[in-house]
């Protein structure tokens, strides 16, 4: 009986199963973690190319319509596919020189998606644009095109938290010094012009 127990102690037969056992979980939560890194970097770029686009694509133009905001809105909201498009608000606003010696201020502002929140006319922006983006007396104005995307991982059941991410993207415009907002876009946007 001993020399059987013996036997069976040193036995290595199923090490390698055991082995196996221990480092199987540590595998697979570093696949995990790798898949969710690059799925979060993936709607993390979607993002940034979204608000360029957005902005972009209104810079563009010398006056905008409500029927060209809905385009822009549904184009950029496109650019977000695979991902959940019911989490993205995009925001778009013009603001205009507010003359010397005086802040600038906001000439329109379209929003549309899961919380939209227009700037209201004539306001400061909030937040302030960067300094040095738009001279006191030049009559000139800045697109300022904001997504807001509410993540949330593939992984939720594991990690149940959202991430906000926020993105802005100023541009001037191409054609003349301030793009006018001839009629607003349709619901569900919010527009203050």
């Amino acid at each position: 009986m001993r020399d059987r127990l013996l036997r069976y102690w040193r036995s290595e037969r199923g090490l390698a199963a055991v082995e196996f056992a221990f480092v199987l979980p540590i595998i697979l939560a570093m696949f995990l973690g790798l898949v969710e890194l690059s799925q979060a970097s993936g709607a993390r770029a979607q993002i940034i190319n979204m608000t360029s686009a957005a902005g972009d694509l209104v810079a563009q133009e010398s006056s905008v319509s409500g029927s060209d905001l809905d385009s822009v809105f549904g184009a950029v909201n496109t650019m977000l596919f695979p991902n959940d498009t019911s989490q993205a608000t995009i925001t778009i606003t013009s603001v205009i020189d507010g003359g010397t010696g005086k802040q600038p201020k906001v000439a329109w502002s379209c929003s549309r998606g899961r919380t939209p929140a227009a700037m209201t006319k004539g306001s400061a922006p909030s937040p302030a644009l960067p300094s040095g983006l738009l001279a006191a007396g030049s009559g000139g104005s800045v697109i300022w095109s904001r997504v807001t995307y509410r993540y949330n991982s593939f992984l939720s059941y594991f990690l149940p938290t959202w991430t906000t991410w926020t993105n802005d993207f100023y541009l001037k415009p191409r054609r003349v010094l301030q793009i006018p907002l001839a009629s607003a876009p349709s619901s569900p946007a919010v527009c203050n012009s």
